[in-house]
This record gives structure tokens, sequence and C-alpha cells, in this order.
């Protein structure tokens, strides 16, 4: 077997969709078949690419490196496609319109895509919720959105919108420092059943139900809750020992505060890139997946309690691409 296009095509939609079902279905194969392709993949490669899960694949360090530069390739050959077509390269994009969630990696991505596109002018609209980016996306409102999912709920769209995985990282509890179970590696969400918990409203595509899923498998359902989101009030609130809440392993707690991981990361969170297919170029595409992905990794990175976690000899399955520790 030799690598070929199609075989980039096919660890892509892997990627994107997080499950061999769901890329089967959209590719066109059936699952046993693309079961198969992937493993002769994985053995030509030499090494798994793919970490698989109750709710569906997620990539390896390893495979996370692949299929960047398979995206790179298949990005590459569409052009060359499309120029064939058209006689000519496709022109340039010059407008934007990007709604985000709460991430912290907006800053640094635009600054890069200041520097990858000149010509293109970008406005950011800040919008909490994924399921109303997707419905501004959906609307013609926005051309390109980042939001979030997660395992086992993945987003819905129309035909109109495609969307590509950044990463899945485990979500995190910040508590106060003088919290009973602050002096624990990992914190069982089991043992925080009697704490007052802030907890974010709905975000269209699972959450807080995600959480109350988690804590019901966990034996519990959280009695004190408030609703709560703004992250600098949020941290406020708990360093005066007031409440605990699941965060993301990219926040930098404040005094007082400390971020944890829970114990058999009982959840997750999957970034995404959305945009409008007709809308928005190949070219544009690759170049806000590529500096999203490294924007993340160096947040990622530069997260103490991450890579304490990280670095105490955990599986790579359960690691966030690109942070598996050096052998």
């Amino acid at each position: 077997m030799e690598l070929e296009l199609r075989h980039l095509r096919v660890l892509c939609a892997i990627a994107d969709s997080g499950s061999v079902g769901r890329a089967a279905a959209a590719l066109g194969y059936t699952q046993p078949a693309l079961s198969t392709q992937l493993r002769r993949i994985e053995r030509l490669l030499g090494e798994g690419l793919f970490a698989r899960s109750r709710t569906g694949v997620e990539l390896t360090a390893y495979g996370a490196d692949v299929v960047s530069q398979a995206r790179d390739i298949v990005t590459r050959a569409d052009a060359l496609g499309r120029r064939h077509r058209t006689g000519g390269p496709p022109a340039p994009v010059r407008r934007l319109r990007l709604g985000v969630t709460n991430t912290p990696v907006v800053p640094t991505l635009l600054d890069a895509l200041r520097e990858a596109c000149p010509d293109l002018a970008v406005s950011v609209s800040s919008v909490y919720a994924t399921g109303e980016l997707l419905g501004l996306l959906e609307a013609g409102e926005l051309d390109a959105a980042l939001g979030v999912d997660y395992p086992g709920l993945p987003v819905r769209y129309s035909s109109g919108l495609a969307h590509r995985a950044i990463n899945t990282v485990p979500v995190f509890v910040a508590l106060h420092v003088g919290h009973p179970l602050a002096h624990r590696i990992e914190v069982p969400l089991e043992e925080l059943s009697e704490d007052t918990w802030f907890v974010s409203h709905d975000d269209g595509v699972g959450w807080p139900g995600a959480f109350y899923d988690a804590c019901r498998a966990a034996g519990f359902r959280p009695t004190d809750t408030h609703e709560f989101h703004v992250l600098d009030q949020l941290q406020s609130m708990i360093a005066k020992g007031l409440g605990v809440a699941l965060v993301q392993p990219t926040v930098r707690p404040v005094d007082g505060v400390l971020v944890k991981p829970l114990a058999g990361d009982p959840l997750r969170q999957r970034h995404l890139l959305l945009w409008r297919r007709e809308l928005v170029g190949a070219p544009v595409v690759e170049a806000l997946h590529h500096h999203a992905v490294h924007t993340y990794r160096n947040l990622l990175a530069g997260a103490p309690h991450l890579q304490r976690w990280v670095t105490r000899g955990y599986t790579s399955a359960r690691v966030p691409d690109g942070l598996k520790p050096a052998r």
C-alpha cells in the first residue's frame, strides 16, 4: 500500500468528525470499510493516529502532526484543482466576519492572521453561546466562527456550513486555595458534591447538560448553583471561597485560586472552526485553522497546572494534541 491523497482525506474527515462512523457517512463508505482503511494507514505509518473512546476517536499527539501535514497537502491539491478549472488563482478574500465564543486565542490569532493574510480585513464579534454563533452563520451574518462542542454531542448544522476540529481538551476545576481538596493532584468530581457551583448558562450545543450528566454519573446532582460566566468576576468569587467552577485548562488563576484536573477526565470540550462553504475559501480556512491550532498549543504549553498533569506519566490518549511529553 502507498499513501494517496484519498487516504489523507480520510484522516482529515475522521479528525473533523471525531468518529469513524460519521466520517464514513460523510465520505460515502461503510463504517467497516473505513475502519479497515484506517488500520492500513496506521500500519503503513507505523503508529496509531487515533485513540478510541466511549464517544468516538481523538487524535494522538503523533496523529495531530500527521493530520496537520495531511491538511496542508489536501489544501494545496484542492487549490491546484481550482486553478486548473478557473484558469488562475482564486481572488483574494478581502473581508472576514469572525464570531468567537469564550476563548483566549483571539489576540494572538488575529495578530498571526494579519501577518499571514495582509489583504484580509477581519471584524470580530464576541458571542457566548456556540448555538448562537451557528445561527448567525446559517443566517449569513458571520463568515466563520470559533466555537465548541462536547464528545458525544457533535454540533449540527446545514450543508452550507463546514467545520474542522482544533483540539479536544479536558475540563478542569477552579477552587479556592483553602478548599479541603486543594492538596489533591486530581480532584474526584464526586467529592465536590456538597460544594456550591458556578455554572455558565446554556450554550446551545450541550452545556450545561454535559456537566449535569457527568455529575449524575458521579452519583450526585448539584443542589446549590449560581449562573455565572464572566471569568474575572468568577475567579474573584472563587478566590473568596464562595464556590467552585469548571474551567478551560488554559485559564490562568488569580491569587487565591487553584486550577486542578478532574480525576478520570469526566468532561472534555472540543474547540472548532466553523465556516460558510461558499463565502470562505480554502486559503483563509487553512490560515485560520493553522494559527488557531498553534495558538492553542502555545497557551496549553504555558499553563503550569496542565503541564504538571501532562508530565506525571499520563497516557497519550489523555493528553491534548501536541502536549505529549518527550521521551
